[in-house]
């Protein structure tokens, strides 16, 4: 089993919180646009954690719903896509891998996101995509770009209450036991943090192994 939680970074209690409170078979996946992300992702990494950068990524409904100024855009110029993914890409360090940010519209577009993808194979990253974008050609693209890539199945906190987190948890205990492979996405929100540090530090009594994503990725060079 996987648990990815992002949107580290961010808020400074959130994170500090995140890297404390969960064991270090977590996942912790970085926004580029938070403060003293470099000292976060030292401490992350001394905690054990694998780390994930997210990078924003064109929604269906932008610009109403704006990721940031360094948004990959699907109708953008490749030189300017890749300004906007280097400027994320060297706001920290010691990453195993990107991360989508919303994206909707920019992982339907292989056009746009083949070079985005050669780019990050290019340089020895996976791709883990959140699993929210419905109808996402990113997998596809990621085989034909030969980029290691994982999707998440199960999300966690998209119902923002502790029962329904709780309950998002069971269902990926189960999915992990009948499949041997589940994997969970969640945000730093204090309860997120809070049920999945419960979750995982019982995880092994319910016969379940929590390990890093990039454990999960296939990988189509191989």
């Amino acid at each position: 089993m996987v648990i990815v939680i992002g949107g580290l970074g961010i808020s400074q209690t959130s994170t500090q919180s995140a890297i404390e409170q969960l064991p270090a078979g977590i996942t912790l996946a970085f926004a580029p646009y938070g403060n003293s992300l470099n000292r976060w992702m030292q401490n992350a990494r001394k905690a054990g954690h694998e780390l994930l950068l997210q990078i924003p990524m064109e929604p269906v409904d932008y610009p109403t719903n704006n990721p940031g100024p360094h948004t990959l855009k699907a109708d953008a110029v490749l030189s300017e896509n890749l300004a906007n993914l280097h400027w994320s890409m060297s706001r920290i360090s010691n990453y195993v891998g990107v991360m989508n940010y919303l994206g909707g519209k920019m992982l339907r577009q292989p056009a746009s996101l083949t070079p985005i993808f050669s780019e990050i194979a290019d340089r020895g990253l996976l791709f883990f995509e959140d699993g929210t974008v419905k109808n996402s050609l990113g997998e596809g693209v990621a085989v034909k770009a030969l980029l290691p890539y994982a999707r998440g199945n199960i999300l966690l906190d998209n119902i923002r209450s502790r029962a329904a987190i709780a309950e998002k948890l069971d269902k990926l205990a189960s999915e992990a036991k009948r499949t041997g492979i589940a994997i969970g996405v969640g945000s730093a929100f204090p309860d997120t943090i809070s049920l999945v540090s419960q979750f995982a530090r019982q995880a092994k009594e319910l016969g379940i192994e929590i390990t890093p994503v990039s454990a999960v990725v296939r990988d189509p060079s191989k």
